[in-house]
This record gives structure tokens, sequence and C-alpha cells, in this order.
């Protein structure tokens, strides 16, 4: 390195040799400078060349553009190469810049500057249509690809393995792996790259078993393996969700000479992220040897999930303490953590990092900062952020809207999607969610009326967030019969979009609605998945529908679903809220065996609604003999029943387990069962002291059973204590003046009672009537 600093440095040598000595010996110093990673000795060495008058030299000129596309100066590169007259540019050249847009994210300009060369007659070479094929990979441009796709064919190039690969890797990452694959029996030589290159497309395709098949016959035979065989194989066990065989290759992987490779190590720790084991990625990325930016942002998406802010803290500290230096996915990434956890203080300090930086025009970070002050409750705030970024992308109005919609600004989310809809941005699918989201939040038929328009209009009702906003929309309007006209409307849905209706509509109470969808998937002859039934019979269970369940039961065994946590948890539900507790015993007794949590807590706690509570707790003794380890859920379902049983102590103790024993926080659930408990019968006082003590703002359904319990003992003072902040969580919320009425009559306070009643007429507040049906 010396003494290529002394070559650029002191060019005299150069000056008293022949032109083309000169001009070689400065275009190698270039060569070896894109190699290394010092790109100001490449400006010096291009300073040298303009100072010696070697501008239009070929040789020069195209190690310069390789130089400056290789480290990140795009822009430069196109400069050497405009500067270049057409005769000195030769087929390296146009080459050069049309890789170094794929590089550089120049996708446009490497698509014209192809065009533009063959325009001049020049015949592309293999490393050009390779070049091309990527651009067409990251663009979408399936029909250009195929116009290229012909050329390759028409000129020899498909059997060539540079080639081959890219055309593979354009099929496969478009989604047709069916082509991908004619284009990989179709070459002559098969090396690593088109190998990588086939298993990286099953893996991007949702296709992780035959993915590993290729790897598994790969080690069979022999067949030489690089980093980008076991990252693309990682990515593959990832999409197939199998811990096990994830397990298995990256024993393989510590056995070969990649196991140090950057790369083959942030792909194990991204894969350990996405199934939850966090603490292994962690651990993985302590002992790296060598970390860059990909590592962090990995991390730093990988802890959005994470619980403990204090590590969440020490790694991002830890990062700028070492001097990484963040990029546009990095600050994205953070926001979002901000956003995640409320954080606005250290959000606030990136926003002024990023303007240090030169990141604040970026799209992705600018959409980051919208979002993350719309979550942490300041959108007015996001509004100033919006205003002032130059380029808003599809993305930043989502923001906006979804914002808006997040901080109960209904009307002023409604009226940015109409900007939106009149600017000169498309709206895409999100857009249309988040206005309806909008729409049917502020309960006007109208405007949900009119963006179903736009929908309909754009052609987005084929998209699977698009009509389940519009379904929620219908349903929460009292509209579930045009969910059915909409529904009509679609192309042939697949099953997930199925399952995603049915249960939409059973979330929101139509679940009348839901079964006759049911109906009609079965009348169409298509076969429900476990997704489609599981849905189904949580409809069922909320209808008390006893011989429905039973059908759909039938059909599960028939189907051999009984066997998935998902349905036999459904089954277990729907039998206990049909009246039937033997047939969901009977169920669980039938699938106990799988050892899953889910079904203990769904047995316990149909044995709670049915206030059986000594088989409740039986059932859990059952888990904890089985080496299950107890979820939240099991511990609502616990205290759930000794509260319908009395069983004060008992859930005491239950409650305290939680973390004494089993060493978790309670959570607010837990915490509104025990709250329940103590107030159903009669220990007010230690309500009131859980409320006041619990680590989470108060909620208005653990007031309502504070207020509950003042009822049903008679205590005024709690009561009207309860009753007042539960109002000013719920102004309108008829059930607090209901029961604070009740609390009053009870004890013969009639004057009081009136005044509530009259003070509920005044104010609008409406009593919501019960209603009751039997099935025949």
């Amino acid at each position: 390195m010396k003494r290529l600093v002394n070559v650029v440095r002191n060019p005299s040598p150069f000056e008293h040799s022949y032109q083309h000595h000169r001009s070689a010996s400065l275009a190698n110093v270039v060569a070896l400078v894109a190699n290394s990673a010092s790109p100001e000795l490449g400006f010096q060495a291009h300073a040298q060349i303009i100072k010696l008058g070697l501008s239009n030299d070929t040789f020069s000129s195209n190690h310069l553009i390789r130089m400056y596309c290789k480290n990140g100066f795009f822009a430069d590169g196109l400069k050497v190469f405009d500067k270049m007259s057409e005769k000195h540019r030769n087929i390296v050249s146009w080459t050069l810049i049309i890789s170094g847009s794929v590089q550089n994210d120049g996708f446009d300009i490497g698509i014209k500057t192809f065009l533009s060369m063959m325009r001049t007659g020049l015949m592309p070479n293999e490393f050009t249509i390779g070049s091309v094929f990527k651009l067409c990979c990251v663009t979408g441009l399936q029909d250009f690809a195929l116009c290229i796709h012909s050329f390759a064919f028409k000129s020899g190039f498909e059997r060539n393995p540079f080639v081959g690969t890219s055309i593979l890797h354009s099929y496969a990452m478009s989604g047709d792996v069916e082509a991908a694959e004619l284009v990989f029996k179709c070459m002559d030589s098969v090396d690593v790259c088109c190998w990588n290159a086939m298993i990286g497309g099953y893996a991007h395709c949702g296709y992780g078993f035959e993915a590993i098949k290729i790897l598994s016959w790969m080690c069979h035979r022999g067949l030489p393996m690089d980093k980008f065989t076991f990252v693309n194989a990682v990515k593959a066990c990832s999409v197939m969700g199998n811990m096990e065989l994830a397990k298995q290759l990256h024993g393989r992987i510590m056995r070969s000479n990649v196991m140090f490779c950057t790369s083959v190590v942030n792909a194990l720790m991204d894969m350990y992220f996405s199934s939850g084991e966090m603490d292994f990625a962690l651990k993985l990325f302590h002992v790296m040897q060598s970390k860059d930016i990909v590592s962090w942002n990995i991390v730093f998406g990988g802890l959005l999930r994470y619980e403990d802010s204090s590590i969440v803290a020490g790694l991002v500290t830890e990062f700028f303490l070492t001097g990484s230096k963040p990029n546009q996915i990095t600050f994205s990434t953070l926001f979002r953590l901000c956003a995640e956890r409320v954080d606005l203080k250290f959000g606030l300090q990136l926003h002024a990092l990023i303007f240090h930086l030169g990141f604040s025009n970026e799209a992705s970070v600018s959409c980051s900062v919208v979002s993350m002050f719309s979550r942490c409750g300041v959108p007015e705030s996001a509004r100033l952020v919006f205003d002032w970024v130059v380029y808003k992308d599809t993305d930043t109005w989502n923001e906006m809207i979804s914002g808006y919609s997040y901080n109960h600004l209904n009307v002023e989310a409604v009226k940015f999607f109409k900007t939106l809809w009149e600017s000169e941005v498309e709206a895409n699918n999100f857009s249309f969610s988040y206005a309806l989201e909008a729409s049917y939040h502020m309960e006007d038929l109208r405007i949900s009326g009119q963006i179903h328009s736009c929908i309909v209009k754009s052609g987005f009702i084929c998209y699977e967030t698009v009509y389940n906003s519009l379904i929620k929309a219908f349903v929460k309007l009292g509209l579930a019969a045009d969910c059915f006209k909409s529904i009509d409307g679609l192309e042939k849905l697949d099953l997930t979009s199925w399952s995603a209706i049915i249960s939409t509509f059973v979330r929101h109470g139509s679940n009348h609605e839901a079964i006759e969808l049911l109906k009609i998937l079965f009348k169409a002859g298509e076969k429900p998945d476990e997704f489609v039934i599981g849905s189904a019979l949580h409809g069922c269970a909320n209808m008390a529908a006893y011989n429905l369940s039973k059908s759909v039961h039938s059909f599960v065994i028939k189907m051999g679903f009984e066997t998935n946590v998902f349905v036999a948890s459904a089954v277990i539900d729907a039998y206990a809220k049909c009246g039937d507790i033997k047939g969901s015993r009977t169920a669980f007794d039938q699938t106990s065996i799988f050892g899953d949590v889910v079904l203990f807590n769904t047995m316990i706690m149909a044995y709670a609604q049915h206030g059986l509570v000594m088989e409740a707790i039986s059932i859990f003794k059952q888990l904890k003999l089985a080496d299950l380890q107890p979820s939240q859920a099991t511990f609502v379902s616990l205290i759930s029943a000794c509260s319908h049983f009395g069983l004060v102590d008992e859930g005491r103790r239950i409650f305290d387990s939680i973390n004494s024993e089993y060493g978790m926080e309670p959570s607010p659930n837990n915490y509104g069962c025990f709250v329940d408990l103590l107030s159903r019968h009669g220990f007010l006082d230690d309500a009131k002291c859980v409320i006041e003590v619990m680590p989470f703002p108060p909620w208005p359904a653990i007031f309502r059973s504070l207020l509950s319990g003042c009822r049903i003992h008679g205590n005024i003072e709690l009561g009207e204590w309860a009753a007042k902040n539960l109002l000013q969580l719920v102004p309108d919320n008829d059930a607090a003046h209901c029961l604070l009425s009740k609390v009053y009559s009870e004890i013969g306070s009639w004057e009081n009672a009136a005044k509530v009643r009259h003070k509920m007429l005044e104010s609008g507040v409406q009593k919501d009537l019960g209603c009751s049906w039997i099935q025949l």
C-alpha cells in the first residue's frame, strides 16, 4: 500500500515514458485502489489522469468507472462515462455502468443505459445480459425480462452459467418457480452459483423443503458449497419454521470453513430472531469476530420483539460507541424501536442525528420518523416532518393516515386520504385499508361508501388487506349483508382469503354470517383448511350452536384436523360454550397427548365457565405433571375459576405464584382477573390497592369490576371513586352510569340514583339493550 501511495503522489517516473505506459500504469493503480478500502487514493489517481491528459483513454476510464461504482460513488462513475466520447466507449464501459446501477440502486439509469447501448449497435456480452436480468429482477419488469431472455436465447447466451444463473434468479424472485426450474434444466454446465440461485429461489418463494432437498443432494454427492449456499439454506429453514433442521444445519456450518463468515452468521441470527429464539441470536451476535452494518440492523430488527428495555438501550449505545456508521435501514429500524416502546426522548435524539448525518430526506427514514411521532402520541410533530420532507412516497402518506387514525383523529385521517387521492402520488392497498379503518371508527356510512367506490374504481378490491378492512367496516356499521355483495364481486378466493374473511366476521360478532360463508365455501367444492375450521368453530361457540358444532367437529375428524392445536382448542371451547362440558373433556382427553399448553388453558377455562373449580385445578396439576410451562393465559383461567367458586385464598396463592414460583410478571389480564376475584367477594379495599400499585395504567374493564363489586356489597364511597375514574376514561360509557345507579338503589339512596339516570338523559347516554336466543 505504501508503494501504491508513492506511485499516485509522485507520478514523475511516468512523465518521461510513453503515453501507453503512463496510461497503463495509472489504470493499474486505479484497479488496485478499487480493490482497497481507500477511495481517496482513487481520487488522487483520477486527478493525475486528468493532469496527464488521459481522460479519453478507454482503459483508464473503465478502471475509474469500476473504482467509483465499487466504492459507492456511482454518480462520479457516471460522470466519467458521460465524458467519454462515443468511439472510446467499449462493451466493458457500458457493462460497468449497468452493473454499477445494480450495486448502487440506480435501476432506472441502468435500464436506460442498456437501451442506449443497444441503439448504438454494440453487441452485449454475457456480463451485460446478466446485469440487465438483475435489474429486471429488482425493478419487477417481467415483460422486459422476457424480451431479454428471448434475446439471450437467440444470441446463444442462455446456456452460459453466468447468464443462466441471472435468468434463473430473475424468474425465482418474481415467483415463477417453474420457469426457474426449466432454465436450470437447460443449462449445459451447472456450477455452485447455479445451485445457490436455485436454493435461494425456492426459499424466496416459500418452498423451503425443496431448497433443503437440493442442499442434501449436494452434500451426498460431495459438491462444493460456499457461503451463499449456506445463507440460502438458512433462509429455507426459516421459511419452513423447522428449528430442529435449522440447528442441524448450524452444526454443519460449524464444521465448515464458513463458520466465521459474517454473511452466514447474519443469516443464522436472522433465522433465530424470526423463530423467537432471541437469546441464542444475541449470543451469536456477541461472539461474532467481524460485525458489519447488516449484523447491527438484524439485531435492531430482532429487538423489536424483545421486552427487556435495558438490553435494547445497551446495544444501541454500544453501536454508536464502536463508531459503526448507520445507514437508512439502521435509522428506520431504530425509529420503529422508539415507536414500539413509545420512547419519544430517544426518538428526538435520533431525529437530530439524522439531520447531522444527512439522512433526513431519505424516504424510508422520514417515513419511520412520521410513524415514531404518531405512535408516541404527537401527530402534530409527525405532520411537521411530513410537510418538511421533499420527496413524499406512498408509504409516507400511509403513515400519516394510519397515525391520525391511531390517535383517534379519524376525521383528519379521512381528509388526508382525500388529499392523497387528489395528488399525483398513487394510493396503494394499505392507503385504502387505513382510510376504511378511520371511516368505520367515525361510524360514517357515507364516507365508507365513498371509499368503497374509490377501491372498486382503482381495482384494489382483490387485495386481502382491502377486503378485510371493507368487511370490518360493513360489519361495524351493521351492514353485514353488504359483505356478501362485496365478496361476490371478487375473483376466486384462495383458502387464506376465506379464512381471513370468516375470522373477521367472528371477531366482530357476525357469527351467523361466518357460518353462512362456510356453507358457501362447501358448495363451491372447496375443502376448508384448519384455519377456516377453527374460525368457524369459534363462531359456533359464540352462538352456542350445539348441533352445528357437532357437525363441524365431525368434519374435523374426517379431515384429520383433530391433531391441530388451533382446531382442537376450538372444539373444546365450542362444546363448553354450548353447555356440553363432558364433550369438552372427551375432546381434551383425545388431544392432550400432544402436550400443548394451549389445550390445557382452554380446558381450564371451560371448567371455570361451568363453575367446576376443582376440576380446573386438577387440569392445572396435569399440566405440571406433563412438564409444561404455564402461560399467562393459564393463570387467567385459574383465577377466573377461583372467582366463580369464591376461593379467594386459593386465587391469591395462584396470583402470587406467577412471579414467585414461575418467574413471570403478571400480565394486565392477570391483574384484571385478580381484581375481579377480590371485588366479587367483598375485598374491595384490597382490589383498590391492587389497581393503585399495578405497573400498568388502569383500563375501563378493571374499574367496572370494582364498581360491580361495590354494587354487590353496597360500598358507596369506593363505588363513586371507581365510577369517577371509569367515566374519565370512557365518558359515554352506559355501564358506568347504570352500575353507579344500582349502587345507590340497592342501599335505598333513590335520590342519587335518579340524579345518575337524569345525567344519562342529559348526556344522551343510552343503555344498550341485551338479547337472548334459542336454537330450534
